[in-house]
């Protein structure tokens, strides 16, 4: 895993992610699309609904992040001042997750198996294939 100072958009989580991990997240997807063929149109468009509400690493780590900061914040202003350390680091890592791809939250949501957009839009496109199926 390398890290360049500004790593491209598409490509900057999964390139700071282990391989196994990057494997094993498009191994299930392609699991399930394979069991949702089999199962035809119908289940196909159950789980199209339910990629709809699913996260992505973006929106989790963003979630997390400003969570972390507005704790943080309150923390620091009610209890004490060392505790706006944290929305500080908070933002570094956020800032470095922005621009290279990483943070220290990452490795942990991927083993996780929270995929990044384009790993949802992967599985979703094959689903909305075989859910059109029915309608030829």
């Amino acid at each position: 895993m390398t890290m360049a100072l500004i790593a491209t958009t598409a490509q900057r989580v999964p390139a700071n992610t282990a391989p196994h991990v990057n494997q094993r997240i498009r191994q299930a997807a392609d699991a399930r699309i394979e069991s949702l063929a089999a199962q035809g149109p119908a289940a196909a468009r159950v789980r199209l609904q339910a990629l709809d509400h699913e996260w992505d690493i973006e929106r989790c780590l963003e979630t997390g992040a400003s969570s972390l900061t507005l704790l943080g914040t309150v923390l620091g202003v009610a209890v004490d001042r060392k505790w706006l350390w944290l929305p500080g680091g908070v933002a570094l890592f956020l800032l470095q997750h922005a621009l290279q791809g990483w943070c220290p939250p990452l490795p942990v949501f991927r083993r996780l198996g929270v995929r990044t957009a384009d790993e949802i839009n992967y599985e979703r496109a094959a689903l909305q294939d075989i859910a059109r199926q029915e309608r030829r």
